[in-house]
């Protein structure tokens, strides 16, 4: 489904500011597969989903999407069929546009429509208002309001909407609960499990969080230096602790794990 395969990037090649930020990674997606991933700051992990997403090329390697290449296509195009959310609430919605504007521009852009959002049918409004309902948050009442005024729980469970509306061959979520409250947290990753299952979803999903990790989708992924250095799944995982996972990382990546960040979601 997703492959990659010895992908390489490096930023600002030949100055002091050089850094090799994938160094040959490989990873294989089967279709449904719910993949998490965790590792220290700096770790690839964002790159590698900017890498995926089209944000940038890769200098060597291959990406390959239900059999098709995308390696070198844009990242606009590679958006309607790749859904993502962000850390940032802000960075998925169009503040100044109402609620309905901003599902219709999702919505054209992952059916590939070619109509302005101002001609979007009524039967597609009442599509919106149907998706809106199942946030159970009033959003479907609200329709007409810019999205500005929404908080930040309510402007990621509109993201996540906009992103698997129609679903898409793969979802990318770069710890788009972080922002959030730990209760809006917890509401927005229900949703995201909902959604997922539902769909039967590819999804890759950064965290710092090793419950998370472990408890989420069916596989787990450690990432160190710019590679992937643990991959579980099955009954492997479902028998992992997070003292487990810690032991794993050690004993593959040759060091400790030291993301305060990380290290303390192992106390909730």
């Amino acid at each position: 489904m997703l492959k990659l395969e010895n992908i390489k990037k490096t930023f600002n090649p030949g100055t002091v500011n050089e850094k090799c930020a994938l160094q040959g990674l490989s990873l294989h997606l089967k279709p449904g597969d719910f993949a998490t991933i965790i590792g220290s700051n700096g770790a690839g992990k964002s790159t590698m989903m900017n890498a995926i997403a089209g944000v940038f090329y890769v200098d060597e390697g291959s990406i390959t999407l239900d059999g098709q290449d995308i390696t070198f296509i844009p990242e606009y195009k590679r958006s309607r069929v790749i859904g993502r959310l962000f850390q940032d609430p802000l960075r998925g919605t169009a503040p100044h546009m109402t609620i309905e504007e901003n599902l219709a521009l999702a919505y054209l852009r992952a059916s590939k429509g070619t109509a302005p959002f101002s001609r979007i049918s009524k039967k597609d409004k009442e599509f919106f208002r149907e998706q809106l309902s199942l946030l159970h948050m009033g959003l479907e009442d609200r329709m007409k309001n810019p999205v500005g005024l929404l908080s930040g729980g309510q402007r990621q469970a509109l993201t996540l909407l906009m992103a698997t509306m129609v679903p898409p061959d793969l979802l990318l979520l770069d710890e788009h609960t972080a922002a959030l409250d730990p209760a809006t947290a917890d509401k927005v990753l229900k949703l995201t499990q909902e959604i997922i299952e539902k769909n039967n979803t590819t999804c890759l999903m950064v965290t710092h969080n090793m419950h998370q990790a472990l408890t989420m989708g069916n596989r787990t992924l450690m990432m160190d230096d710019g590679k992937i250095v643990l991959d579980v799944e099955g009954e492997e995982r479902a028998n992992m602790t997070v003292n487990d996972l810690l032991e794993k990382f050690h004993s593959k990546a040759g060091k400790d794990l030291d993301n305060d960040r990380i290290l303390l979601s192992m106390e909730k």
